[in-house]
């Protein structure tokens, strides 16, 4: 197969215009390429193969027939994009030469024919666009006998790729999720789907559902709702599909509530402590104040007539009496002056009397000034009291 030089863009557009003035032309109208109507626009799958089928005849035949002796046809196949609106060559058969860039063209049948249909293999996407095929008649002199084109559609559809599905949200009880489905291409644009596999099959449908973006909508979820979740994407020419796993848990706010009750039991376990050392730190601040150190300032004591008291020789606290003996007056102006001593003793002492005269009743020892009587202290109702005595070296004994 030999290589042909690629014409210029206006080569191109010069054989078009040579086309078309063709077709104008009566006089010069002796070919016409011909394609069928049902077959101007066509759709292929990407990765399959298509054929655009074309082929002429010379003016006032009834039928197609084998090409004569004499023919000399020269065809050529163009692409023009559909986005970039740029021409390119495909195939050329010229002087019984076929040439071309793409490998993946060629003619159906083999030249000499009539029949000029162009098969593409192995699609893709960018094949999409306007394809136009180009015919010139020529005899063995080499006269043109007549030309002319046609063109035909070509659409290369894409099926959905597969997708990748998302989880977005956290899936706890009563929470709300959105399950996501995207395809990262697909021609035409693909819809979605999503079902719940079995045992607990489920087919979703909007509002939950938005087929055109691929999201499910999961709202106030339960543990009833988990399961693994499909989604498939689909269009005319196929589908793919993914899935996630939802897996609706209770941890976390099951988490709050313990927390919340273990962190309540620890505040009253540190509260009641603290109480209980309270208590022990108002005890032990007490007990000091209500203790009688040896060392201790006696308290001051009310003035005792000398030689009134009678104190135990044990060192200990004793019954302190007023059992006091009645001394001999001194003098007159004595008599009657001794004033009774009140008694600190657990029991109640007699009053003392005065020793008996001759002739004379005993009579009682008045009280001092500012005293009492014991028996008068005793008809009042007055109670004994212990009182610490104090020793000559100023400790209570």
């Amino acid at each position: 197969m030999i290589s042909l030089p690629r014409p210029p863009a206006t080569s191109l557009l010069r054989v078009l215009f040579l086309g078309l003035t063709t077709l104008a032309s009566p006089s010069r109208a002796q070919l016409e390429v011909h394609v069928s109507a049902s077959l101007t626009k066509l759709q292929a799958v990407e990765g399959a193969e298509v054929v655009l089928s074309a082929w002429y005849s010379l003016h006032g035949e009834l039928s197609p027939t084998k090409p004569k002796p004499w023919e000399v046809p020269t065809v050529m196949w163009f692409f023009l994009e559909g986005k970039d609106k740029n021409m390119s060559q495909v195939l050329v058969y010229m002087n019984q030469v076929t040439a071309t860039d793409e490998p993946r063209a060629s003619l159906v049948y083999s030249m000499p024919s009539r029949n000029v249909s162009l098969r593409l293999r192995d699609l893709q996407e960018k094949d999409s666009g306007s394809y136009f095929c180009f015919v010139t008649l020529q005899d063995n002199q080499g006269t043109v006998k007549g030309q002319s084109s046609k063109h035909l559609e070509l659409n290369v559809l894409v099926p959905p790729a597969p997708p990748s599905c998302h989880l977005r949200g956290v899936a706890h009880v009563g929470t709300n999720v959105t399950l996501s489905c995207q395809s990262p291409r697909s021609k035409p644009a693909a819809q979605y789907q999503w079902e719940r596999s079995p045992p607990s099959s489920q087919v979703f449908f909007a509002p939950v559902l938005d087929a055109i973006h691929g999201s499910l909508s999961l709202k106030n979820l339960s543990t009833s709702m988990s399961g693994v979740y499909v989604c498939k994407a689909h269009n005319e020419v196929g589908s793919a599909q993914c899935n996630v796993t939802l897996t609706v848990s209770t941890g976390p706010r099951a988490t709050v509530v313990a927390g919340a009750v273990v962190g309540t039991m620890v505040g009253l376990g540190l509260l009641a402590g603290l109480v209980l050392l309270y208590q022990r730190r108002g005890k032990a601040l007490e007990e000091p104040a209500n203790d009688i150190k040896e060392d201790a300032i006696a308290p001051r004591t009310l003035p005792w007539p000398k030689g009134s008291d009678t104190i135990s020789k044990n060192g200990t606290l004793s019954s302190v009496t007023s059992a006091r003996a009645l001394r001999p007056p001194q003098g007159p102006s004595r008599l009657g002056a001794l004033t009774p001593t009140p008694s600190l003793s657990s029991q109640v002492l007699p009053s003392p009397r005065l020793p008996r005269t001759d002739g004379a009743h005993p009579q009682p020892i008045p009280p001092g000034p500012g005293g009492v009587s014991s028996s008068a202290l005793s008809r009042m109702g007055a109670v004994p009291v212990m009182v610490p005595a104090q020793s000559q070296a100023g400790s209570l004994v």
